[in-house]
Parts: C-alpha cells; sequence; structure tokens
C-alpha cells in the first residue's frame, strides 16, 4: 500500500470516528497543540533550518524564503492561531433553520462535517498548522501535501500536532502529512475518490490550474492574488501614499498583496513622484505604463501586457495612468484573480460603484488589502481564499469546512 492510499485510508476512518468526539475534546486537542508548539519551538527551527539550506542552495527567491522561514516569533503566532480557533464556536451540530410543514413534519437544517478534506499547499509551513487546527475545530480529517522546499518542516510540526492531539483524545488517523512531495503523489491525490471529500489548493497560479484541471473529487478553487489598489481623483493623497506602501512592501511574498497600481489622471502629477519615490526607497522595482513614467522616469521599465496579469510575490509593482474609476474598475476585471482590491477615495458614490462593480472576493475602501485573511476578519487561522463563487468565497474560516444535513422529524407520515 502506498502511502498517499495508507494515511486516506486512515483519514478516512478517523473521519467517521471524529462525528462522536465532542468540542470539550477538541478544544482541550487544540490547547496541548498550542502549548506543545512554544514548547518544541527549537525541533521545529532545526528543522526550518535545514529546509532553508536546502532552498538556498536551489536558488529559492528572496520573498518566497520569506514564507518558508519560522522563527520563535512566527512559531509563537502560529499557536497563538491554534488558540483563537480554539476559543471560538463550534459550527458542527448547529441547527440553521426548522420549521413545520402542514402535514406535520419537522424539518431542520444542521450543519456537520465535510468528512476528510485534503490540502495541497507550497512552501508555507505556517499552513500546517492552521488547516490542522480548523479542521480539527470542525470534525473533518486532513490529509496534507505540503511543498519540497518546506518537507522537513511540515514533517516536524505534523508529528508535534499529532502528539498532542491523539493524546489528548482525537482518533489517530485525523492528521496526516504526506511526506512524498512528487508531482505524481499529487496528481494521484487529486484523483482518491472514496476517500477525499474536498481538496483545497494553496499556492501559485500553476498549482491552481494543475488542480483544477486535473482533479476528480470536489475542488474549492482559491486563486493567485493579482491584486491592485487604485487611487481616485478624490483621493486624501497621504492616506493612498500609506495604503499603496502597506499593501505592497509589508509582505511582498503573500497573495493578497498588491500587484498593480491605478492612479487617476487627474491626480497623477501630484502622486506620480511621491509614490514612487518611497517605493523606490523601499527597493521595489517599478513597470510602468508611458504615461506614469514619464513623470517619475527614474530605473521605471517600460510595462508589457504580461505585467498586468503577474502576480509578483516579490518587490516588484506595475502602474497604471487610467481615466477614472470607470477603466479602473474595467482594468481590474479583466486581469484580476478576483481576490482581493482597494480604491482610496473620498467620494461615496465612487466608493459605492466600486463595490458593486469589482468582481473579487474581498473589496475595500480606504484599506489595505493586507487584510484579507482569515485571521484579520475574526475568523481564526483560515484555510485558503475562495476565489470562486460556490460553496465559499472569500478567508474560509469554520462555517467553510462544514455541510449540512437536514434532519426530519415526523409521527407517522406517509406520502400519499
Amino acid at each position: 500500500m502506498s502511502e498517499l492510499t495508507e494515511k486516506c485510508t486512515l483519514a478516512r476512518d478517523a473521519a467517521q470516528k471524529l462525528l462522536s468526539v465532542s468540542t470539550a475534546v477538541k478544544d482541550r486537542a487544540l490547547d496541548a497543540i498550542a502549548d506543545a508548539l512554544v514548547e518544541r519551538t527549537d525541533e521545529i527551527i532545526a528543522a526550518n533550518e535545514l529546509d532553508l539550506k536546502n532552498a538556498e542552495e536551489n536558488g529559492l527567491r528572496k520573498s518566497m524564503m520569506d514564507r518558508l522561514r519560522l522563527t520563535p516569533e512566527r512559531i509563537k503566532g502560529i499557536a497563538d492561531g491554534v488558540r483563537e480557533v480554539r476559543a471560538l464556536r463550534d459550527p458542527i451540530g448547529e441547527v440553521t433553520g426548522m420549521w413545520t410543514r402542514p402535514n406535520g413534519l419537522q424539518i431542520g437544517r444542521r450543519r456537520v462535517p465535510m468528512g476528510v478534506i485534503a490540502i495541497i499547499y507550497e512552501a508555507r509551513p505556517n499552513v500546517t498548522v492552521d488547516a490542522a487546527a480548523l479542521c480539527l475545530k470542525t470534525s473533518n480529517a486532513t490529509v496534507l501535501r505540503g511543498g519540497k522546499e518546506a518537507v522537513k518542516s511540515n514533517t516536524a510540526l505534523m508529528r508535534i500536532m499529532q502528539d498532542a492531539a491523539y493524546a489528548a483524545g482525537i482518533p489517530e488517523g485525523t492528521l496526516n502529512i504526506i511526506e512524498d512531495t512528487s508531482r505524481e503523489t499529487a496528481t494521484a491525490l487529486m484523483k482518491m475518490n472514496g476517500y477525499i471529500d474536498m481538496l483545497i489548493p494553496r499556492g501559485g497560479k500553476g498549482l491552481i490550474k494543475s488542480v483544477v484541471e486535473n482533479a476528480t473529487v470536489p475542488v474549492v478553487e482559491t486563486a493567485a492574488g493579482n491584486c491592485h489598489v487604485y487611487v481616485d481623483g478624490d483621493a486624501d493623497l497621504s492616506m493612498a501614499a500609506d495604503i499603496v506602501m502597506n499593501a505592497k512592501v509589508q509582505r511582498p511574498s503573500v497573495c493578497n498583496a498588491a500587484e498593480t497600481l491605478l492612479i487617476d489622471r487627474s491626480i497623477a502629477d501630484k502622486f506620480v513622484p511621491v509614490i514612487f519615490d518611497k517605493l523606490r526607497a523601499a527597493g521595489v522595482e517599478l513597470r510602468a505604463d508611458e504615461a506614469a513614467k514619464s513623470i517619475s522616469p527614474e530605473g521605471v521599465k517600460d510595462a508589457a501586457e504580461d505585467d498586468w496579469y503577474t502576480e509578483y510575490n516579490d518587490y516588484i509593482l506595475a502602474v497604471k495612468v487610467v481615466d477614472g474609476v470607470d477603466e479602473a474598475i474595467a482594468h481590474i476585471n479583466k486581469y484580476n484573480t478576483k481576490h482581493s482590491e482597494a480604491i482610496v477615495t473620498e467620494s461615496y458614490t465612487k466608493a459605492q460603484k466600486f463595490l458593486n462593480e469589482v468582481d473579487a472576493a474581498a473589496v475595500y475602501v480606504n484599506a489595505s488589502t493586507r487584510f484579507t485573511d482569515g485571521n484579520e476578519f475574526g475568523f481564526g487561522a483560515e484555510i485558503g481564499i475562495s476565489t470562486q463563487k460556490m460553496h465559499a468565497r472569500g478567508p474560509m474560516g469554520l462555517e467553510a469546512l462544514t455541510s449540512v444535513k437536514y434532519i426530519i422529524y415526523g409521527s407517522g407520515q406517509i406520502r400519499e
């Protein structure tokens, strides 16, 4: 039996047992996981250093190294995220509606686990813990397959979580990680019908495309984050500069970082020199259209058509001057990945137009796109950011990991 089949079988069996596990036991396990992550920080750091060394030798770019790196502070933050999930209300068993039919039948709708949730992701070891915690809280078993860059970190994190959770009363087989990081195993996981109830890919455009095209199990499509900030003609330019810098520079390797800046032509002469100087000082490479480049050309590259489609995950920003909010919306809807988009404006009318017409999972007025995150939305850790429109959209917290069943109470009714 292959590792994949063995662990999917364990997860399938555990999912059935989880239906009888109480909220108290799950919360006790989450507390134990959080404590163990902090207590065994040295073990995690040692494994992560091996991954970082291998990644550096293989030429992983700087921004992706940042995603991979774990520090004691980041590990504490991950553990705090587990505690936040533990503190959330358990949605399993919640009756979201109850009504009585004319024939006396009482019909209710109850939240239930999905069953077995698989996640394929890249060089982000924090996802290992986030996914496990959210699935555990919602009584789902997990099968995780991380990228080769983080395999030692992911394996160490999973071992620590398994030790803590199983000692607290969680069924063995609930938490699983696939250590074989080959492409063939990832493809096989996409086709584990009968074992996997929902597959969530988290990563770059290539990974998402591969999963969507090859999976035969149900998939929640997440997407690369080609996010935009549009600075309107009625914007507070000081606020706009702060938002642009935060959206691009605060952590450029993540999916909610801005990749394109759109500037209204009416304020371009004022705003371009200021924001370009700030971005240059932060080490950002600028790729601009002719209108923006002509205002402040120093070190600016010409933007090509491909730049408007690109998620850089790096200190690179595409810039375009547009003729008002309508052109900004049209540009965004053509090139975006339906992730997160922002407008900076003091105009209520244009803000509402942007909110209504931009097609994205999260749309902001006068705030950075960097807030698209389960924790920032009050969901605790997130399992991914869905950019599709079916079942779940945006940051996926606990409720997104549940399904429903209908429960019907009768008193002898038969259908005629």
